[in-house]
């Protein structure tokens, strides 16, 4: 699934706009330019930004390969400890839902927790999906 860029949360509008600058509108434009460190290294340089900050917006690119990955939901992977597709392949639905539950109650990032039958389904589109980044 692609994305604009502006929706990858750690964009800004003047980022967004930079970035539009280079081309890379949506998250699918944004994973191919930065899926590798050379891509990562240019698209920091280009864009005026750091390597980390260009590392965190393509694992969301990344995640957001996964159809039903929201916004929100997003958020609630990456605080489980989730920000690639890759990571979200060689984890256990329930213990997934059961951390995300739990973090939803600490942190109220979504008006609910997405159910085990949307995590399982996650983790069988990342399995299918593979790697998208490289390090």
């Amino acid at each position: 699934m692609t994305v604009s860029i502006k929706l990858l949360r750690g964009v800004d509008e003047k980022l967004a706009a930079t970035l539009k600058g280079l081309g890379l509108t949506d998250s699918a434009k944004f994973l191919a330019a930065t899926r590798t460190p050379a891509g990562r290294k240019d698209v920091a340089e280009k864009a005026g930004i750091s390597t980390d900050l260009v590392l965190e917006l393509t694992n969301r690119a990344d995640l957001s390969r996964v159809k039903g990955i929201a916004q929100v939901y997003s958020d609630l992977l990456e605080n489980a400890g989730v920000d690639t597709v890759a990571e979200l392949a060689n984890r256990r639905a329930d213990n997934l839902t059961a951390k995300m539950a739990e973090i939803n109650g600490e942190q109220k990032l979504s008006k609910r927790n997405p159910p085990l039958s949307f995590v399982e389904d996650w983790i069988a589109q990342a399995k299918a999906l593979g790697r998208g980044i490289e390090y």
